[in-house]
């Protein structure tokens, strides 16, 4: 079951997200970090971000975070895919695809179909599935330094 976040899945989504930032490198972030990126998802501001986890009983399997953000080519604006994380566990069984899918979704009922996302070039796994539900856009990212 693919639903929003809400405040009772506190601790299952910050052990998915330590798992998150965790592939990415970041293994030391202070619980403040985590305390207000909760608070952040859990705000009813449309222009902030939104949660959506993958629930097999009490435990979640995945979690998605996504953004609405304006766009000077869409008046529409576009939606921002930002962090996409599956329990190790639950890896191939069509969890990330179903909670992309369930953004693809938000966004077409928010009148927004634009969605993207990156990813690291060295997430070979990730960017399989990618390469099935998305199209790779020909723009690199650089990053000031």
């Amino acid at each position: 079951m693919i639903r929003s976040l809400q405040p009772g899945d506190r601790a299952e989504w910050q052990r998915l997200y330590q798992g998150y930032q965790a592939f990415y490198g970041f293994h030391d972030r202070p619980a403040e970090f985590y305390d207000k990126a909760f608070a952040r998802l859990m705000s009813d501001d449309p222009r902030d971000f939104h949660g959506l986890v993958r629930q097999d009983g009490a435990r979640l399997l995945g979690l998605v975070h996504y953004v609405f953000h304006p766009n000077l080519w869409r008046d529409e604006g576009v939606c921002y895919l930002q962090d996409l994380f599956t329990d190790a566990e639950a890896r191939g069984r069509g969890v990330a695809r179903g909670l992309i899918e369930a953004v693809y979704a938000a966004a077409d009922a928010a009148g927004v179909p634009t969605v993207y996302w990156l990813t690291a070039e060295d997430n070979y796994a990730g960017r399989m599935l990618y390469d099935r539900v998305g199209k790779r856009s020909p723009f690199l990212r650089y990053n000031r330094p």
